[in-house]
């Protein structure tokens, strides 16, 4: 079990095995949050190295007020728009593969392909999104943060929170039955 005191007081002794401990526990809430924003992925992985830099060289100024996991989150948000707001003028670019989500599976290929075109559509509908509706839709559904811990991330009230979801899944659902009704015809 991953004890986030433990470990932190670890890192902050010196202990360098603690802090690999902490980049394996979130090395995934770190890719999936700056692979929804910046699409390049040598950028992401760039980004990834960054964020644990920062997280490391900062950790003496978390106080446990919120989860680690929240932290690191906000610490990742904000190094990915300041990079968007630097290098890209707000742009994304290609989508990249994340091969750790490969499981084998007994579904035919038939059913495997209808998922992935559906799944491939859905991730160009979340792109297509304003970027605030997109980082909301991702923290939540994805990375299963609750809004008040988004609002930690992002800085955004709650309230804004609760209308972005509710935007951006009525905007989708508007897509995905527009596109639904094509296939039936």
């Amino acid at each position: 079990m991953f004890n986030e005191k433990e470990v932190v007081t670890k890192i902050l002794k010196g202990d360098m095995r603690a802090f690999e401990l902490l980049v394996k526990q979130y090395e995934r809430l770190v890719f999936h949050v700056i692979n929804r924003l910046v699409r390049d992925y040598d950028d992401v992985q760039d980004i990834c190295q960054e964020v644990f830099i920062k997280v490391h060289k900062g950790l003496f100024r978390f106080n446990f007020q919120s989860k680690l996991s929240t932290w690191i989150a906000q610490v990742t948000y904000f190094t990915a728009i300041n990079y968007l707001k630097k290098y890209n003028n707000g742009r994304v670019s290609e989508f990249t593969d994340d091969m750790e989500n490969f499981h084998f599976t007994n579904e035919t290929p038939e059913q495997l392909l209808t998922k992935k075109e559906v799944a491939n559509y859905v991730e160009e509908l979340i792109l297509q999104l304003p970027e605030s509706y997109r980082t909301v839709i991702t923290l939540y559904h994805l990375n299963e943060f609750s809004c008040e811990e988004i609002g930690e991330i992002t800085g955004m009230p709650e309230g804004t929170i609760k209308n972005y979801l509710f935007r951006a899944r009525k905007l989708l659902k508007q897509k995905i039955e527009g596109y639904l009704k094509n296939e039936v015809i």
